[in-house]
């Protein structure tokens, strides 16, 4: 499977749990790893067989217009949704780093998705592969 990976995309979202926090919009930063197979892009050299990342990268800029979200965790599920519904690769995983906790670089979630049609072994068809992860100074939650 091969990977194209945006990182570090910084956005200005309105996101938080008061009302207060998601007044004005926030910086967040978004790492975005798309998989499917490219082979065909490759051999080509044909930007139509493969995920464009720097339309990904203009949606993703645009998301957060006219919108908010009181968690992070919604906020990575509807990118990954975004993503796989718009451009189609095979899954995405998505990382959103914010910064509210003085004590930390950032807080993060990150969830993987994957298309219906194309589970992971393992996984009933139809249903899609789900991962979330949450991060506190970028360690995950179940390590600290």
């Amino acid at each position: 499977m091969d990977l194209i990976t945006i990182v570090d995309l910084e956005v200005r979202y309105h996101v938080g749990v008061p009302d207060a926090e998601r007044a004005a919009p926030q910086r967040l930063l978004l790492t975005v790893e798309m998989r499917g197979d490219f082979t065909a892009a490759a051999a080509g050299d044909d930007l139509t067989k493969t995920v464009d990342y720097f339309a990904v990268s203009r949606r993703l800029l645009r998301l957060g217009e006219g919108r908010s979200w009181k968690l992070i965790e919604k906020l990575a599920v509807d990118i990954a949704t975004t993503v796989l519904d718009e451009f189609s690769p095979e899954s995405v995983s998505v990382e959103v780093k914010k910064f509210i906790l003085p004590e930390t670089r950032h807080v993060s979630v990150k969830v993987e998705r994957s298309c219906p049609d194309k589970t992971a072994p393992g996984t009933a068809p139809g249903t899609a592969h789900e991962r979330v992860v949450r991060q506190v100074g970028g360690v995950p939650a179940a390590f600290r």
